[in-house]
């Protein structure tokens, strides 16, 4: 079911048919490195969180892309790394050109020329069909947008997604992912003119806490009637702390969440302390030099279900 009121939500949630019996976090990710780093004059056209008159570091995009998949490892989860391609400047993003559920790959529609090149990647497709023996479901080939997991935030254990129209997602994209990640009820709401992801401003951690920006919605009923599903476990960020990409954060266990440091060091203490109370362990990576091009830590890791 998809719906496209807070209120039509609110009843959905009430109903209490929605069940937690999917898995709530993934076992495993993959990320792919940057290669050449650069900033993609594309992305940058719909993509407020850029500029393009800043000077870029390759090596140390490099270098803080590998610090992470240090981090992750570290924490005994397992991740892959891909070889990025100078061409295709925002591969170090994956998660909007591929997702997964269990036993099954999902390929995104990508509005821009450079992001439909990545979803041709015949390397990752065999990973997931000839190792994993993952069917495969192609949405890149039907007159839609749909990227992903950058477009659908998903409560993966209720099988809840929350979709925010952009440029990114059209109404026909929301309803190939919905069933292609197979959900139960997606919520269809539209971002704020100036916001292009809906995994900048929001995040559901391991299905049982929500990070959000309220000010990023163009119906403030909207966030409010999401909160009501996490009574008791919503941290709100404001407008500064999503634009330092508090919200493009992702808990790989029960345990572990990952943020960039500027993330970390923009939120207030008592968030910080918050976010701990619930059990969550911080670790903050630094990625601004990735931030550059307009995405965060979340956005270099796709998720292995």
């Amino acid at each position: 079911m998809i719906v496209t009121s807070a209120n039509e939500f609110r009843r959905q949630i009430r109903a209490g048919w929605l069940k937690g019996d999917s898995p709530a976090v993934p076992k495993a990710c993959f990320l792919v490195e940057p290669s050449g780093f650069r900033l993609s004059r594309q992305s940058a056209r719909d993509n407020i969180y850029m500029d393009l008159s800043v000077a870029v570091d390759p090596d140390r995009a490099l270098d803080q892309h590998r610090r992470l998949s240090e981090r992750i490892t570290a924490c005994g989860i397992p991740a892959v790394r891909f070889p990025g391609h100078a061409t295709t400047p925002d591969e170090l993003f994956p998660n909007n050109v591929f997702g997964t559920i269990p036993g099954r790959l999902i390929i995104g529609a990508m509005l821009h020329p450079e992001r439909r090149l990545e979803a041709q990647r015949a390397d990752i497709r065999a990973f997931f069909t000839q190792l994993m023996g993952y069917e495969e479901l192609d949405l890149s080939q039907r007159d839609l947008v749909a990227e992903l997991t950058g477009a659908l935030v998903i409560d993966r254990s209720h099988r809840i997604g929350y979709c925010g129209i952009s440029q990114r997602v059209d109404e026909a994209g929301c309803r190939a992912m919905h069933q292609a990640f197979d959900l139960a009820l997606s919520f269809r709401f539209d971002l704020k003119a100036s916001e292009y992801h809906t995994n900048v401003i929001m995040a559901v951690l391991a299905s049982r806490v929500l990070v959000i920006c309220p000010d990023a919605f163009a119906d403030p009923d909207v966030p409010k009637a999401i909160a009501d599903a996490y009574s008791g476990r919503v941290l709100e960020i404001t407008a500064e702390e999503k634009t330092a990409f508090a919200g493009n954060c992702i808990a790989l266990n029960f345990r572990d969440l990952f943020m960039s440091q500027t993330a970390v060091d923009t939120l207030a203490p008592e968030k910080i302390a918050m976010l701990e109370s619930w059990q969550f362990r911080i670790h903050a990576v630094e990625m601004d030099e990735i931030e550059k091009a307009g995405g965060s830590l979340r956005c270099c890791v796709a998720e292995i279900y």
